[in-house]
């Protein structure tokens, strides 16, 4: 098992990323508001405020995901489809999406039960 981790820059994808994610088989995740560190410093510490002339046109919030996911290939189809949505997550500003391997899990949807 995977913790599909996915960062969201552009909130307004999070519908579509969501249907492509039940596409690919996810059965449940977690969504969390959240905030980027450059935005944080930018606008919350005063020492870093000149830095709000290179945040202009960053959206200022974005949405995490975490997903438990059984397989590598949920989270290649998972990658693939939002590629599709978003663009490449190697493009600055789209999102970043990492896995971590899981040791144990309780609660999760078992595989033959839909949600």
């Amino acid at each position: 098992m995977k913790l599909l981790v996915f960062v969201l820059n552009n909130e307004e994808y999070l519908e579509e990323v969501l249907e492509a994610y039940v596409e690919a088989g996810v059965t449940g995740a977690t969504i969390l508001d959240s905030e980027g560190m450059g935005r944080f410093l930018t606008y919350e510490v005063p020492l870093f405020a000149g830095f709000k002339e290179f945040m202009k046109g960053n959206k200022p919030y974005n949405k995490t995901i975490f997903s438990v996911v059984r397989d590598d290939s949920v989270i290649k189809r998972v990658k693939s489809l939002i590629d599709g949505i978003v663009g490449d997550l190697n493009t600055p500003g789209t999102g970043i999406m990492f896995s971590l391997p899981v040791d144990w899990a309780s609660g999760l949807v078992p595989e033959n039960e839909e949600v």
